[in-house]
């Protein structure tokens, strides 16, 4: 029997215990990953660490302040569990509005967790990677970056800035052993949609749907194969790259 793709590795998954994240998190515990499932949301991220077995563990972090990171990066350091992958999956989303009609304290929390939080994790977990001279990040951008929806400008741009990133984490981190790559999923049936949507109707979901042309919303499976793939062997010749698990949507 085949020991998994991802045998041997840790893995961190950022905003692990739900929606895309949890996918993500049973990918890679059904593959041979041990499983890091960090979250804000402590009691969900203790449920889903049991769900996966005795090689998950369960930490709380919050990815928008960099103490809160800097405490998680210690602490796994000292247990012997820096990661060989991390998943920069926590995020937020952004109900439908005009771009002016936004509260700065609205956008700051866009801010925190999309783009701050990626340069928190990378900061203080890239140095351990860099020692051993391998290792993989994979950031969850989205469709949004790449072709954005009207109402979501501060949304779009923060995940715009998610792929950018990517491309340069790449260029830096390759002669270091270091592969980077993103994940663009379309909408997803997960907490956040009916944030995006600006409430959940059948209505409102058909729309989402006329916009894609396999006529699907991405799921947390969708998402768990992408990431396995690109975080396993298979994928090493890979780096730089933004995949779109997104039904066609950006075609």
């Amino acid at each position: 029997m085949s020991a998994g793709r991802l045998a041997g590795r840790t893995a961190l998954v950022t905003g692990g215990a739900s929606g895309f994240g949890a996918g993500i998190a049973r990918r890679f515990a059904a593959e041979g990953a041990r499983v890091i499932v960090a979250d804000l949301a402590a009691d969900a991220a203790e449920t889903l660490a049991a769900e996966l077995g005795a090689g998950a563990a369960a930490r709380q972090v919050d990815v928008g302040d960099d103490g809160s990171v800097a405490a998680l990066a210690e602490r796994l350091g000292a247990e012997g569990l820096l990661p060989d992958i991390v998943v920069n999956n926590a995020g937020v989303g952004q109900a439908p509005a005009a771009l002016e009609a936004m509260a700065p304290e609205d956008f700051e929390r866009i801010l925190s967790v999309n783009v701050r939080g990626i340069f928190h994790t990378t900061r203080h977990l890239v140095g351990g990677m860099r020692s051993r001279g391998r290792g993989v990040i994979l950031n969850i951008a989205s469709t949004a970056g790449v072709r954005p929806r009207p109402g979501l400008t501060w949304y779009n741009a923060s995940k715009g800035w998610v792929i950018t990133a990517t491309r340069s984490m790449a260029a830096e981190l390759a002669g270091a052993g270091i592969r980077v790559n993103a994940l663009n999923p379309v909408a997803g049936d997960t907490p956040m949609l009916a944030t995006f949507m600006g409430g959940d109707t059948p209505e409102k979901r058909q729309r989402m749907l006329d916009t894609i042309p396999l006529g699907r919303l991405s799921t947390p499976e969708d998402l768990g194969n992408a990431a396995c793939f690109l975080c396993s062997d298979e994928a090493s010749m890979i780096t730089g790259v933004t995949l779109e698990v997104d039904g066609g949507r950006c075609l």
